[in-house]
């Protein structure tokens, strides 16, 4: 199989899989928010998953993608170190999780008092079950991508999905309300690591026969490079989840639970960007070490240019039915979510070119100069929520996460310019040509806005939107027919 040809079919079964994985996640925010948990329920159970993700940051550090880029180089040039690689990076999480969970476990109702709300320690205290079942469950999907076996990691990203769904509705049901929503999404995360460990053993580890000698200095190596990885990492959690935390410390449950609810619609519409740019990144370092910058960089512009294509005129239409979407799939009780949810769709285009490039840095060794700037970045954001929540409420935390990762991107751009020297010209025709199309599109949807009374009248605004963009997208020559037909057959 060609590297073209790799691509398309990573690609096609990374997607699917987020398919199913947003497909069951919007099922269970759908069932959770309108029909499980009123406002207050759900802000604390997504405060209580906001403050474990900060958590979780110690207990993983950056060894998952550490070693990811360890494997994706030791796979080609020596396999016998594989073996070696998957025991230290095992052995690392093991030591990092006990000590980390221990803590957890003994300083909950003082860490629950000191974040104002004694009533979350039960949260965290079941929240050491949850932190290593996502540990290992994310460990997983990272190590195949290093490997660049991408249907495995799409089987392990559907499985979380598909068990977080039955597991989480399973337990409210019998009653266990938004504690035992939090239960539900460690057992489907556990499920999740449980295959993905299995596949990691059997197909990689015990297939490779170690070496006779563990390569002097390649575990050293492997801590090492977590640690502008930790950094980054750290950014990002500050990034998407610190502001929730905030959220919840400066004001109520239920503007956690609007908070969140804009986020997550927001994340819903990123999940291609994000297949795509989990598919190609593991290609950019193999192109690097062979000296092919000139592939890359097709690769690369072809990539951006198609994702602004579906993501500029994807905000736009976000912003404008935002208002009905919101009250009419989940209810006048979540209306707060709808200026949240405006201001969010902003932060939609720059996360869409944040999952393209990311990843894709460290593939080209330069998750240093990512750290830093994200590093830069997520502070300016800690401080610009602690600045806007207090006065201007939720839409503040959302304010400041858009202001912040503008600035991420264009550092994110500069140092892909500064590797593959991008065509700029070229990239600025193709924007101009996206935004002429945006603008059709958004006129379209504006004139029936007034006559959407119901939630069929609102699918049928939003198609009518799809479809003015997919004839602008061909007509203009944006879509190739042809190449979408032969990636989907």
């Amino acid at each position: 199989m060609n590297r073209h040809a790799h691509i398309i079919h990573g690609f096609k079964a990374t997607l699917v899989a987020r398919a199913i994985y947003m497909i069951s996640s919007a099922l269970l925010m759908l069932i959770l928010a309108r029909y499980l948990l009123d406002p207050d329920g759900y802000g604390a159970l997504y405060w209580a998953i906001g403050i474990l993700s900060v958590v979780q940051l110690v207990a993983d550090l950056g060894l998952g993608k550490s070693a990811a880029r360890y494997f994706s180089e030791y796979r080609e040039k020596d396999p016998g170190q594989l073996p070696h690689l998957i025991r230290s990076t095992v052995a690392f999480k093991i030591v990092l999780l006990t000590v980390v969970t221990s803590v957890l476990l003994v300083s909950h109702e003082w860490l629950a008092a000191v974040l104002g709300d004694p009533e979350v320690a039960p949260f965290l205290a079941a929240g050491a079950l949850y932190i290593v079942a996502f540990s290992f469950s994310s460990f997983s999907q990272i190590a195949f991508q290093g490997f660049n076996h991408l249907v495995y990691s799409a089987i392990i990203q559907a499985i979380s999905g598909l068990a977080r769904l039955v597991f989480v509705v399973a337990f409210v049901v019998l009653g266990a309300g938004a504690l035992g929503a939090l239960f539900g999404y460690a057992v489907g995360y556990a499920i999740a690591a449980a295959v993905g460990l299995t596949v990691l053993y059997l197909e990689f580890y015990a297939e490779h026969e170690p070496a006779d000698e563990y390569e002097p200095g390649l575990s050293r190596r492997l801590a090492e490079y977590s640690v502008p990885l930790t950094a980054t990492r750290s950014a990002n959690v500050i990034d998407k989840r610190i502001d929730v935390v905030l959220v919840g410390v400066f004001l109520t449950p239920a503007a956690v639970a609007f908070y969140t609810l804009g986020k997550q619609i927001s994340d819903f519409v990123l999940a291609p960007a994000e297949s795509l740019g989990f598919t190609i990144s593991p290609n950019f370092g193999e192109q690097k070490a062979a000296g092919q910058l000139e592939q890359a960089r097709q690769i690369y512009e072809t990539s951006l240019t198609n994702v602004l294509l579906l993501y500029i005129p994807a905000t736009v239409g976000l912003v404008i039915v935002a208002e009905p979407f919101v009250t009419m799939v989940f209810g006048d009780d979540y209306a707060g979510a709808v200026p949240v949810l405006q201001v969010l769709a902003l932060f939609v285009i720059l996360q869409a070119i944040t999952n393209l490039t990311s990843d894709s840095l460290d593939y080209l060794g330069r998750a240093r100069s990512r750290a830093i700037a994200k590093g830069g970045t997520s502070v300016a954001n800690f401080g610009l929520n602690l600045a806007l929540i207090p006065t201007i409420g939720v839409v503040g935390a959302a304010i400041a996460t858009v202001a912040t990762h503008t600035v991420y991107v264009a550092v994110n751009l500069y140092i892909v310019h500064s590797e593959l020297s991008l065509r700029l010209e070229r990239l600025g025709r193709s924007i101009g040509r996206i935004c002429a199309i945006t603008g059709v599109m958004a006129v379209a949807v504006l004139l029936v806005m007034p006559l959407i009374s119901n939630f069929v009248m609102l699918v049928g605004a939003i198609g009518l939107g799809a479809l003015t963009w997919s004839v602008l997208a061909v007509t203009t020559g944006m879509i190739d027919v042809q190449e979408v037909r032969s990636v989907i057959t």
